[in-house]
């Protein structure tokens, strides 16, 4: 679902805005996953006092409102804040009707209602960002207390497991890895959540190397910022990130197992990856330093390059021009 989910807690004085998956139960209810993050906190906080947390759900919103919502930046910062910097001040808010909550004010559909302190549903399967069904769990309810819309309102939806999702989830962690990574490296050139890895699960970092032990240190700062990332491959500048193959021919001709690799066992992961234990949300993880080892001469990495005179170039252009390529 593309729902975008406020809570506020009056205990606390603070405010959030995230995404959260989201089952239709009936006409009244809804399932919601909570995962150990900022809202959950907020609901836990209500749970302890036995209190509903009030909460308006907005379907239809500019995608400035999506990105804020799934930065998670530091617990109490409000993402309509950093929705409203993206929209240059222009982000416009109502107070909701039946709730103590608030919602932008362009939302094609909004969902007013309760996240249940005691009441719980089974939630799933349901398909998620991997391409996967997730497993079922008991998860808290959703009570509707009122929907409004506008006229001939545009329902979004988000296709799980789609390019729109992994971008989605994945580019507000691709920048928290590159401000950790950057702090133990002296340059970062590039970071990519790769699509295939469900844009969530395997990243790839580029450096600048200085010195060994480099590489290794960035492995350990992009598993840090990140807690679900599973596998890491550090890459030097002149590997492109966005080019799986340059970066398959890194790990051929620049990494040793021996040496470079890193494996960390039975740590907090994803609870999306069917290989790991769902339960305990427990893991393994490889980090993998494929920059070049500087104990050897720099040319021996480099790839190498086709020698050329202008005659050759000449005939080449002849020939496109024949053949009409560009």
């Amino acid at each position: 679902t593309s729902g975008v989910i406020y809570a506020r807690s009056s205990k606390l004085g603070v405010e959030n805005v995230s995404i959260h998956r989201l089952q239709v139960l009936d006409d009244s209810t809804l399932a919601i996953r909570l995962v150990p993050r900022h809202l959950y906190k907020l609901w836990m906080a209500h749970k302890m006092e036995k209190k509903d947390l009030e909460v308006s759900i907005s379907v239809g919103v500019h995608p400035a409102v999506h990105l804020a919502a799934a930065s998670s930046p530091p617990f109490g910062v409000n993402e309509f804040h950093i929705a409203n910097s993206l929209l240059a001040g222009e982000l416009k808010l109502a107070k909701c009707l039946k709730v103590d909550a608030y919602a932008p004010a362009e939302a094609e559909l909004i969902i007013e209602g309760v996240i249940s302190w005691e009441r719980e549903a089974l939630e799933g399967p349901l398909v998620d960002i991997l391409g996967t069904y997730d497993v079922q769990r008991m998860q808290p309810i959703v009570e509707v207390k009122a929907v409004t819309h506008r006229k001939d309102y545009v329902y979004q939806a988000i296709v799980p497991s789609s390019v729109e999702h992994k971008l989605l989830m994945g580019l507000p962690r691709e920048a928290l890895i590159w401000e950790a990574v950057s702090k133990v490296v002296p340059e970062v050139y590039g970071v990519r959540l790769t699509m295939a890895g469900g844009g969530w699960l395997h990243a790839v970092v580029s450096i600048r190397k200085q010195r060994e032990g480099d590489g290794k240190n960035a492995l350990l700062a992009a598993l840090a910022a990140h807690p679900s990332l599973k596998h890491v491959v550090v890459v030097d500048e002149d590997i492109d990130v966005y080019d799986s193959e340059a970066v398959e021919w890194a790990i051929a001709t620049r990494f040793q197992a021996d040496r470079d690799l890193i494996v960390v066992k039975d740590v907090r992961g994803s609870t999306l990856d069917p290989s790991s234990d769902q339960e305990r949300v427990l893991t393994s993880k490889v980090g993998v330093d494929a920059t070049k080892p500087m104990d050897k001469p720099k040319e021996k990495f480099e790839p190498a390059t086709i020698p050329s005179t202008s005659r050759v170039e000449g005939l080449i252009e002849s020939l496109r021009k024949r053949l009409a390529i560009r």
